[in-house]
């Protein structure tokens, strides 16, 4: 049985490292649209073509396309036993869309886990890496900029107010405290994903 997974969380929560244990547990695979819509680019595909068009435009990729390529993403092979989406739907259209698109073909959304962070203590960890990098002589990134990160977390907050309240009146939103140990925070999710099997 394939299951669909939505992680939920601001910047530095932690859903790449707990979406790269589900990949290895699983067997799911971790979607990014960004990386996705990169792909595409590279690839040139008819879909990269026009994403690119759009993006040489300065403008947003509708949620259509965004849908589409996802709908082609989660067909090849290594997406057999499941998805895990990271940093999608931000939404209600985008989450009503991808219901669609997953009923089509049987399926839907099982679980989406929100990992809850402290975004004091969020934005002091990447003041501390950022003055470590900067004392070691490399370049600061610019997701380790805490004007970045505060941008970021307030853009997290404004789409989650209205997905978050989606998912959660389909009894299917677990918060999880995503400032405990990592393999606590993993513990808990596996404990969610046996749940939801």
């Amino acid at each position: 049985m394939s299951l669909n997974i939505i992680l939920m969380g601001p910047p530095g929560a932690g859903k790449g490292t707990q979406a790269k244990i589900l990949e290895e547990k699983h067997g799911l695979k971790q979607l990014s649209t960004g990386d996705m819509l990169r792909a595409e680019r590279a690839a040139g595909s008819d879909l990269g073509k026009r994403v690119q068009a759009i993006m040489d435009a300065g403008q947003l990729v509708s949620d259509a396309i965004i849908i589409e390529m996802i709908e082609k993403r989660s067909a090849e092979a290594d997406c057999k036993n499941g998805v895990i989406f990271d940093g999608f739907p931000r939404t209600i259209p985008q989450a009503e869309a991808l219901g669609a698109m997953l009923a089509k073909k049987s399926a839907g959304i099982d679980l989406v886990v929100d990992l809850v962070v402290d975004e004091n203590i969020l934005v002091s960890r990447v003041e501390k890496r950022a003055a470590e990098a900067a004392a070691a002589g490399h370049a600061i990134r610019n997701d380790d900029k805490p004007e970045v990160v505060v941008r970021r977390i307030k853009e997290y907050k404004a789409y989650t107010a209205e997905v978050s309240p989606y998912y959660e009146k389909k009894g299917l939103l677990h918060r999880l405290d995503g400032m405990r140990p990592i393999d606590e925070v993993a513990a808990q999710i596996a404990a969610l994903v046996a749940k939801a099997q």
